[in-house]
């Protein structure tokens, strides 16, 4: 039997919604290998962030993004800087899940490194689920069965990398239950955010995101 006789077709249908999904330029999106034992069937993506170069026009509002072209001043290797990573998975099980509330899943996770004032604001992790919510809501993205964790890295060097300067990054770890297999506004909900946490600025109304070419 051939082997896509063998998926099913609400899944094939979330596939080539994720395809029509329009993405930030500033987002590069791969697939990458899945998780094998969350759900019978399963698809992933990776996504960064570079700076911008000093010439491209976009002005950051906070975090990587403010900090890579404060640093860089002009160098070739601007591109080089990655201003946030991040993962998003669509799960789907057939016989649905009682923990998902249905039978798809979406499990993402973002992680940017933060300028220090935001890295110790007490608020940062209610902010950061803020912009989960506000970006779903934003790309009229329907859910239900929402839940994450925001978390606080520090990050300092001793010894012979006492030279490095100390980081804060923030990761977002967020999970939720689209209404349906039509998952193109959750994808782009979600490209936005990585965006948000690199430290761009939002798209002007009326400004529509061009499509990006998935790398292979």
């Amino acid at each position: 039997m051939n082997a896509l006789a063998q998926v099913p077709p609400d899944f094939l249908h979330a596939l080539g919604t994720l395809r029509k999904a329009q993405c930030r330029s500033e987002l590069r999106l791969a697939e990458i290998p899945a998780p094998a034992r969350l759900a019978p069937f399963a698809v992933a993506l990776g996504a960064e962030v570079m700076a911008p170069g000093p010439g491209s026009g976009t002005t950051p509002v906070h975090g990587p993004a403010a900090m890579a072209l404060a640093a860089a001043s002009g160098t070739e290797d601007d591109d080089d800087t990655e201003l946030a990573t991040g993962r998003f998975i669509l799960l789907h099980d057939p016989e649905g899940s009682a923990v998902w509330d249905g039978e798809f899943r979406i499990v993402t996770y973002i992680r940017a490194q933060l300028e220090p004032e935001m890295g110790n604001d007490e608020m940062l992790g209610t902010v950061a689920w803020t912009w989960l919510v506000e970006a779903l809501e934003n790309h009229k993205a329907p859910y239900r069965a929402a839940g994450g964790t925001a978390t606080r890295v520090l990050s300092e060097s001793f010894g012979t990398l006492s030279d490095r300067p100390g980081s804060i990054d923030i990761e977002l770890r967020a999970s939720w239950t689209p209404e349906s297999s039509d998952v193109t506004a959750h994808l782009e909900a979600w490209s936005d955010m990585v965006c948000t946490f690199a430290g761009l600025p939002p798209l002007p109304d009326g400004v529509t995101a061009l499509p990006r070419r998935r790398r292979n």
